[in-house]
């Protein structure tokens, strides 16, 4: 019997306490109403360089806008810490992103930035960060939050999209293909197709102990995201690799027997060197008897790449949260070290 017939809504119910999965349900309708929010864009002129600074599910949103403009003029730096670098001048901008409001470490950065000649805008649901930008009077744009920061990822980021949409090279009509592509993907893959046409618990079922991850160049943000999902809502370790890099270094510890698990992140138009990598590297664990899983993005703009295999990935990582038995919602690791703080 296939291991996908031991779930069901039921059992879904019963150990997801906070019904995350109807969150995921929901993603083409909460990508639209993000994108037809009526939060006002502002004008930034003569930005060349843009900091993304944000922690966690707020860090995962900088990932997604870095993948995006790699391909543009646009210099992009990403900040999970503390500290700005020294490469900040009048014309940065600085992007500081905490849903809850009250992240350490970008609080620390907008301080910072703050008695800097740079321009700066924040985004959160509230919290300390409303509070400090409006007695400074910083650019500030407030977001609800949807269940966890990391289930926010899709409304913060298309909201975000608009506010920026001076600076951010992302046309409607991407846009729009990117909810259309999400609301496909529902159909296959939500909560309703418990079954063996469901690609994301096809992929959850695969994954009994550590995935390791290889991934493109330009689809790194969603291999990083998959990670933080796997980890936080699966409560498992998890690993990621560039595809091209591995073969320098990391291909070499398949020699030794593993439980590790292959992942293989794969892009509609990877570059043909990049494609001509994932055929050698499918042939090595061909060779090795490695079982190995292959995701491929559908085709399109890089913003209905990135966005659908999240939407897939971060199901997955659900999916096996509950084939686990575990409820995909606490993280009481990060509150411990909140606490200490």
């Amino acid at each position: 019997m296939s291991k996908i017939l031991l779930l069901d809504i039921e059992k879904m119910n019963n150990i997801d306490s906070k019904g995350m999965y109807k969150i995921y349900d929901s993603w083409p309708e909460i990508a639209k109403d993000a994108f037809e929010s009526n939060l006002e864009s502002v004008d930034f002129k003569n930005i060349d360089h843009i900091i993304f600074a944000g922690m966690g599910g707020s860090g995962a949103i900088g990932d997604l806008f870095a993948s995006i403009l790699s391909k543009t003029n646009i210099h992009v730096s990403l900040v999970k810490g503390y500290l700005l670098p020294n490469t900040v001048d009048k014309n940065t901008l600085i992007v500081t992103t905490s849903v809850s409001g009250n992240t350490i470490e970008t609080l620390t950065v907008l301080d910072s930035a703050k008695k800097l000649d740079c321009n700066i805008i924040a985004f959160s649901s509230g919290g300390k960060m409303e509070e400090y930008c409006n007695k400074n009077k910083i650019d500030f744009k407030k977001i609800d939050l949807i269940h966890s920061p990391r289930t926010s990822f899709l409304k913060f980021s298309l909201s975000i999209m608009n506010v920026l949409n001076s600076i951010l090279p992302i046309e409607k009509s991407h846009v729009f293909e990117t909810i259309n592509e999400l609301t496909k993907l529902r159909n296959l893959i939500n909560s309703q197709n418990i079954s063996d046409s469901n690609l994301a618990l096809n992929l959850a079922n695969f994954i009994s102990g550590i995935p390791l991850i290889y991934y493109p160049y330009g689809l790194q943000s969603a291999a990083t995201r998959f990670k933080s999902s796997i980890q936080e809502n699966a409560k498992t370790h998890a690993i990621i690799e560039d595809v091209v890099e591995a073969c320098h270094n990391g291909i070499v510890a398949w020699e030794k027997s593993s439980t590790i698990q292959p992942v293989l992140l794969r892009g509609y138009d990877d570059y043909i060197k990049t494609k001509e990598r994932f055929e050698i590297i499918k042939e090595f664990f061909d060779q090795n008897n490695i079982q190995y899983k292959e995701i491929n993005s559908v085709p399109g703009n890089i913003l209905t790449k990135l966005m659908t295999l999240t939407y897939l990935l971060d199901y997955s990582s659900i999916y096996r949260a509950v084939l686990s038995g575990i409820d995909p919602s606490p993280v009481s690791s990060i509150n411990f070290i909140k606490s200490k703080i």
